[in-house]
């Protein structure tokens, strides 16, 4: 499955979709439907993270088939907030996710890649 497939058949299973198309229209963000996936993005990043730093602080950093599968789920989570945030802002997840590599590209081009800022 692409990219687009996939925010295809999330957006299905969002409760506020009705909320989509007002926000597309107006670029209204001041909607539950947007800033519950906004927030969504945060959240489940945050869940991750959890589950990372629970397995190097109580685990010494090794992990069972068990961890790397509740890993997982929590990336699923991450990936369906982007999905929807992205179909909110108008744009394609397979525009986003090129886009994010080009920048990646220019940066490994320029030596750019460590350092701060987002315009480096």
């Amino acid at each position: 499955m692409d990219f687009d497939e996939y925010q295809k058949r999330a957006v299905k299973t969002d409760l506020d979709a009705k909320s989509l198309g007002e926000v597309m229209k107006k670029r209204n963000f001041n909607t539950v439907g947007f800033l519950d996936k906004a927030l969504g993005v945060a959240g489940e990043a945050g869940e991750f993270a959890d589950k990372v730093k629970k397995i190097l602080r109580d685990k010494k950093g090794a992990f069972t088939d068990e961890d790397r599968d509740a890993i997982i789920k929590e990336l699923g989570d991450v990936l369906w907030y982007v999905a929807l945030v992205s179909l909110y802002l108008d744009a394609p997840l397979s525009k986003v996710a090129q886009g994010n590599l080009d920048k990646l590209a220019s940066r490994q081009k320029r030596n750019k890649l460590t350092g701060e800022g987002d315009e480096r």
